[in-house]
Protein backbone atom coordinates (compact mmCIF):
# COMPACT_ATOMS: atom_id res chain seq x y z
CA UNK A 1 0.00 0.00 0.00
CA UNK A 2 0.90 3.71 -0.78
CA UNK A 3 -0.62 6.60 0.65
CA UNK A 4 -2.67 7.02 -2.69
CA UNK A 5 -3.68 4.07 -2.40
CA UNK A 6 -5.51 5.35 1.10
CA UNK A 7 -8.27 8.18 0.04
CA UNK A 8 -8.88 8.98 3.97
CA UNK A 9 -5.28 10.06 4.39
CA UNK A 10 -3.87 13.01 2.18
CA UNK A 11 0.29 13.44 2.61
CA UNK A 12 0.55 16.81 1.73
CA UNK A 13 4.43 18.37 0.78
CA UNK A 14 5.37 15.51 0.14
CA UNK A 15 8.72 16.78 -1.80
CA UNK A 16 9.65 18.38 1.57
CA UNK A 17 12.86 17.43 3.01
CA UNK A 18 12.41 15.84 6.48
CA UNK A 19 15.76 14.33 6.78
CA UNK A 20 18.79 16.75 5.29
CA UNK A 21 21.60 15.43 5.84
CA UNK A 22 20.46 11.89 3.48
CA UNK A 23 17.78 13.75 1.74
CA UNK A 24 15.01 11.79 2.22
CA UNK A 25 11.38 13.52 2.27
CA UNK A 26 7.65 13.33 3.71
CA UNK A 27 6.93 11.58 1.36
CA UNK A 28 9.40 9.14 1.50
CA UNK A 29 8.57 8.48 4.92
CA UNK A 30 5.17 8.23 4.38
CA UNK A 31 5.69 5.67 1.84
CA UNK A 32 7.77 3.67 4.60
CA UNK A 33 4.97 3.99 6.86
CA UNK A 34 2.81 3.06 4.48
CA UNK A 35 4.66 -0.35 3.71
CA UNK A 36 5.85 -1.06 6.64
CA UNK A 37 2.80 -0.99 8.65
CA UNK A 38 1.73 -4.98 8.19
CA UNK A 39 4.92 -5.31 10.49
CA UNK A 40 4.23 -2.29 13.14
CA UNK A 41 0.63 -2.36 13.97
CA UNK A 42 0.75 -5.95 16.00
CA UNK A 43 2.88 -3.94 18.21
CA UNK A 44 1.66 -0.72 17.48
CA UNK A 45 -2.16 -0.85 17.42
CA UNK A 46 -4.36 -0.25 20.30
CA UNK A 47 -1.92 1.26 22.39
CA UNK A 48 -1.21 4.84 23.60
CA UNK A 49 1.79 6.74 21.83
CA UNK A 50 3.63 9.63 22.21
CA UNK A 51 5.00 10.76 18.83
CA UNK A 52 8.41 13.06 17.85
CA UNK A 53 6.97 15.55 15.77
CA UNK A 54 9.31 17.39 13.25
CA UNK A 55 7.17 19.28 11.16
CA UNK A 56 9.71 21.18 9.60
CA UNK A 57 12.11 18.44 9.66
CA UNK A 58 14.20 16.34 11.93
CA UNK A 59 17.00 19.38 11.80
CA UNK A 60 14.67 22.25 13.27
CA UNK A 61 12.53 22.08 16.51
CA UNK A 62 11.20 18.66 17.35
CA UNK A 63 8.83 17.91 20.19
CA UNK A 64 6.97 14.74 22.21
CA UNK A 65 3.71 14.76 21.91
CA UNK A 66 1.09 12.52 24.04
CA UNK A 67 -1.90 14.78 24.36
CA UNK A 68 -4.25 14.87 21.68
CA UNK A 69 -4.59 18.82 20.38
CA UNK A 70 -6.91 18.18 17.73
CA UNK A 71 -5.81 18.18 14.16
CA UNK A 72 -5.07 14.51 13.42
CA UNK A 73 -7.71 13.77 11.37
CA UNK A 74 -10.02 10.45 12.00
CA UNK A 75 -7.82 7.62 11.71
CA UNK A 76 -6.29 8.62 14.63
CA UNK A 77 -8.07 7.97 18.10
CA UNK A 78 -8.12 8.90 21.82
CA UNK A 79 -8.55 7.46 24.66
CA UNK A 80 -9.13 8.95 28.47
CA UNK A 81 -6.28 8.35 30.80
CA UNK A 82 -6.32 9.16 34.45
CA UNK A 83 -3.36 11.40 35.36
CA UNK A 84 -1.51 11.40 38.92
CA UNK A 85 -3.69 14.74 39.67
CA UNK A 86 -6.95 12.39 39.40
CA UNK A 87 -8.23 14.50 36.44
CA UNK A 88 -8.07 12.74 32.56
CA UNK A 89 -6.64 13.69 29.46
CA UNK A 90 -7.22 12.59 25.87
CA UNK A 91 -4.08 9.91 24.82
CA UNK A 92 -3.52 9.09 21.22
CA UNK A 93 -3.43 5.74 19.63
CA UNK A 94 -3.67 4.23 16.20
CA UNK A 95 -5.42 1.15 14.97
CA UNK A 96 -4.27 0.97 11.29
CA UNK A 97 -2.22 2.16 8.70
CA UNK A 98 -4.03 5.20 8.17
CA UNK A 99 -3.76 6.24 11.58
CA UNK A 100 0.19 5.93 11.03
CA UNK A 101 -0.38 7.60 7.82
CA UNK A 102 -2.61 10.59 9.81
CA UNK A 103 0.04 11.25 12.39
CA UNK A 104 3.17 11.36 9.55
CA UNK A 105 0.89 13.87 7.64
CA UNK A 106 1.54 15.93 11.12
CA UNK A 107 4.84 16.07 11.03
CA UNK A 108 5.65 12.68 13.27
CA UNK A 109 8.47 10.39 12.59
CA UNK A 110 8.68 8.59 15.55
CA UNK A 111 6.05 6.71 17.31
CA UNK A 112 6.66 5.58 20.90
CA UNK A 113 4.27 3.34 22.89
CA UNK A 114 3.18 2.59 26.19
CA UNK A 115 3.86 -1.06 27.63
CA UNK A 116 0.42 -1.74 27.86
CA UNK A 117 -3.04 -1.23 25.18
CA UNK A 118 -5.26 1.50 25.29
CA UNK A 119 -8.45 -0.88 26.06
CA UNK A 120 -7.09 -1.36 30.06
CA UNK A 121 -3.76 0.93 30.79
CA UNK A 122 -3.74 -0.45 34.15
CA UNK A 123 -2.49 -4.10 32.73
CA UNK A 124 0.93 -3.57 31.69
CA UNK A 125 1.97 -6.46 28.87
CA UNK A 126 5.44 -5.85 28.11
CA UNK A 127 8.97 -5.39 29.93
CA UNK A 128 11.28 -3.55 28.21
CA UNK A 129 15.24 -2.62 29.05
CA UNK A 130 17.23 -0.09 27.18
CA UNK A 131 20.91 -0.26 27.10
CA UNK A 132 22.24 3.01 26.73
CA UNK A 133 26.01 2.86 26.93
CA UNK A 134 28.44 5.39 27.65
CA UNK A 135 30.22 7.53 24.60
CA UNK A 136 33.43 5.92 25.02
CA UNK A 137 31.69 1.91 24.49
CA UNK A 138 32.06 0.20 21.46
CA UNK A 139 28.86 -1.36 20.56
CA UNK A 140 30.28 -4.99 21.12
CA UNK A 141 30.49 -4.50 24.84
CA UNK A 142 26.21 -3.48 24.12
CA UNK A 143 25.53 -6.45 22.47
CA UNK A 144 27.53 -8.39 24.96
CA UNK A 145 25.51 -7.08 27.79
CA UNK A 146 22.22 -7.21 26.10
CA UNK A 147 22.80 -11.49 26.10
CA UNK A 148 23.53 -11.30 30.10
CA UNK A 149 20.90 -9.76 30.49
CA UNK A 150 18.59 -12.27 28.45
CA UNK A 151 20.29 -15.18 30.64
CA UNK A 152 18.38 -12.91 33.55
CA UNK A 153 15.62 -12.79 32.19
CA UNK A 154 15.98 -16.92 31.04
CA UNK A 155 16.21 -17.77 34.53
CA UNK A 156 13.55 -16.19 35.88
CA UNK A 157 11.39 -18.42 33.08
CA UNK A 158 11.56 -15.18 30.65
CA UNK A 159 11.59 -15.44 27.02
CA UNK A 160 12.93 -12.13 25.41
CA UNK A 161 13.58 -10.84 21.95
CA UNK A 162 16.42 -7.90 20.63
CA UNK A 163 15.83 -4.80 19.12
CA UNK A 164 18.31 -2.65 17.23
CA UNK A 165 16.97 1.25 18.68
CA UNK A 166 17.87 3.11 15.77
CA UNK A 167 19.90 5.01 18.13
CA UNK A 168 22.65 4.05 20.00
CA UNK A 169 21.39 1.19 22.18
CA UNK A 170 19.60 -1.97 22.34
CA UNK A 171 16.29 -2.84 23.44
CA UNK A 172 15.36 -6.17 25.38
CA UNK A 173 11.56 -6.60 24.73
CA UNK A 174 9.94 -9.29 26.88
CA UNK A 175 6.16 -9.39 26.07
CA UNK A 176 3.59 -10.61 29.36
CA UNK A 177 0.23 -12.05 29.97
CA UNK A 178 -1.69 -9.48 31.67
CA UNK A 179 -2.81 -9.54 35.38
CA UNK A 180 -0.49 -7.97 37.16
CA UNK A 181 0.25 -4.18 38.31
CA UNK A 182 2.12 -1.79 37.27
CA UNK A 183 4.06 -1.45 40.94
CA UNK A 184 4.35 -5.23 40.33
CA UNK A 185 5.74 -4.77 36.70
CA UNK A 186 8.16 -1.89 37.69
CA UNK A 187 9.16 -3.53 40.81
CA UNK A 188 10.42 -6.70 38.92
CA UNK A 189 12.52 -4.54 36.03
CA UNK A 190 14.09 -1.85 38.84
CA UNK A 191 14.96 -5.01 40.95
CA UNK A 192 16.35 -6.98 37.99
CA UNK A 193 18.14 -3.56 36.72
CA UNK A 194 19.86 -3.30 40.28
CA UNK A 195 20.67 -7.24 40.44
CA UNK A 196 22.31 -6.73 37.29
CA UNK A 197 24.48 -3.48 38.29
CA UNK A 198 25.44 -4.38 41.65
CA UNK A 199 26.72 -7.93 40.31
CA UNK A 200 29.03 -5.81 37.85
CA UNK A 201 29.13 -2.37 38.93
CA UNK A 202 32.29 -1.90 36.55
CA UNK A 203 30.22 -2.40 33.36
CA UNK A 204 26.26 -1.41 34.41
CA UNK A 205 24.66 1.00 36.16
CA UNK A 206 20.63 1.66 37.00
CA UNK A 207 20.83 4.94 37.68
CA UNK A 208 19.88 7.81 35.45
CA UNK A 209 22.99 10.20 36.43
CA UNK A 210 25.20 11.06 33.87
CA UNK A 211 27.95 11.01 36.19
CA UNK A 212 27.45 7.22 37.24
CA UNK A 213 27.80 6.45 33.28
CA UNK A 214 31.15 7.32 32.98
CA UNK A 215 32.70 3.94 30.88
CA UNK A 216 29.14 1.98 31.89
CA UNK A 217 26.26 0.74 30.16
CA UNK A 218 22.85 2.41 31.95
CA UNK A 219 20.01 -0.19 32.05
CA UNK A 220 17.16 1.95 31.78
CA UNK A 221 14.58 0.42 33.30
CA UNK A 222 12.57 3.44 33.92
CA UNK A 223 10.58 2.54 30.39
CA UNK A 224 8.65 0.19 32.41
CA UNK A 225 7.01 2.57 35.02
CA UNK A 226 2.99 3.91 33.94
CA UNK A 227 2.90 6.07 31.40
CA UNK A 228 6.36 5.89 30.32
CA UNK A 229 7.18 4.82 26.81
CA UNK A 230 9.45 3.13 24.51
CA UNK A 231 10.53 3.42 20.34
CA UNK A 232 7.99 0.90 18.83
CA UNK A 233 9.25 -2.02 16.75
CA UNK A 234 9.96 -0.66 13.22
CA UNK A 235 9.39 3.16 14.13
CA UNK A 236 11.75 5.95 12.04
CA UNK A 237 13.97 7.74 14.02
CA UNK A 238 14.52 11.91 13.94
CA UNK A 239 17.97 10.72 13.68
CA UNK A 240 21.16 11.52 11.01
CA UNK A 241 20.23 8.92 7.84
CA UNK A 242 16.37 8.08 8.84
CA UNK A 243 17.19 4.76 10.73
CA UNK A 244 14.71 2.42 11.90
CA UNK A 245 14.14 0.77 15.00
CA UNK A 246 14.60 -2.50 13.94
CA UNK A 247 13.99 -6.25 14.93
CA UNK A 248 16.84 -9.15 15.06
CA UNK A 249 17.52 -12.40 16.01
CA UNK A 250 19.78 -12.91 18.91
CA UNK A 251 22.39 -14.61 16.51
CA UNK A 252 22.59 -11.09 14.59
CA UNK A 253 22.35 -9.10 17.56
CA UNK A 254 25.94 -10.68 18.38
CA UNK A 255 27.25 -9.75 15.17
CA UNK A 256 25.82 -6.60 15.33
CA UNK A 257 28.49 -3.60 14.72
CA UNK A 258 25.81 -0.70 15.36
CA UNK A 259 22.55 0.13 16.48
CA UNK A 260 21.07 1.13 13.21
CA UNK A 261 22.03 -0.30 10.10
CA UNK A 262 18.41 0.07 8.29
CA UNK A 263 16.63 2.92 7.28
CA UNK A 264 13.33 4.20 5.95
CA UNK A 265 14.95 3.51 2.25
CA UNK A 266 15.01 -0.27 3.38
CA UNK A 267 11.37 -1.23 3.85
CA UNK A 268 11.63 -3.96 1.28
CA UNK A 269 14.42 -5.89 3.01
CA UNK A 270 13.17 -5.58 6.67
CA UNK A 271 9.82 -7.17 4.99
CA UNK A 272 11.71 -9.85 3.68
CA UNK A 273 13.44 -10.31 6.98
CA UNK A 274 10.33 -10.60 8.81
CA UNK A 275 9.49 -13.43 5.72
CA UNK A 276 11.97 -15.50 7.17
CA UNK A 277 12.07 -18.21 9.75
CA UNK A 278 14.39 -16.85 11.83
CA UNK A 279 11.92 -13.97 13.17
CA UNK A 280 9.12 -15.84 12.92
CA UNK A 281 6.95 -15.02 16.44
CA UNK A 282 9.47 -12.13 17.00
CA UNK A 283 7.92 -10.52 19.76
CA UNK A 284 5.31 -12.98 20.61
CA UNK A 285 5.28 -15.17 23.24
CA UNK A 286 2.58 -16.20 26.23
CA UNK A 287 4.28 -15.76 29.86
CA UNK A 288 3.49 -14.23 33.17
CA UNK A 289 5.40 -11.68 34.64
CA UNK A 290 7.57 -14.19 38.11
Amino acid sequence: MTPADDPEVKISNRDRVIFQDSGQTKGDLADYYASIAPLMLPFAAGRPVSLVRCPQGRAKKCFFQKHDTGGFGPQVHTVQIPEKSGQSDDYLYVEDAGGLLGCVQMGTIEFHGWQARADDVELPDRLVFDLDPDSGLGYAEVTRAAADIRDRLVADGLESFAMLSGGKGVHIVAPLSRGHSWDSHRDYAKGLADLVAEAEPDRFTATMSKAKREGRIFIDWLRNQRGNTSVLPYSARARAGAPVAAPVTWDELATAANAHPYSISDAARLIERAAGKDLAGWGIVEQALP
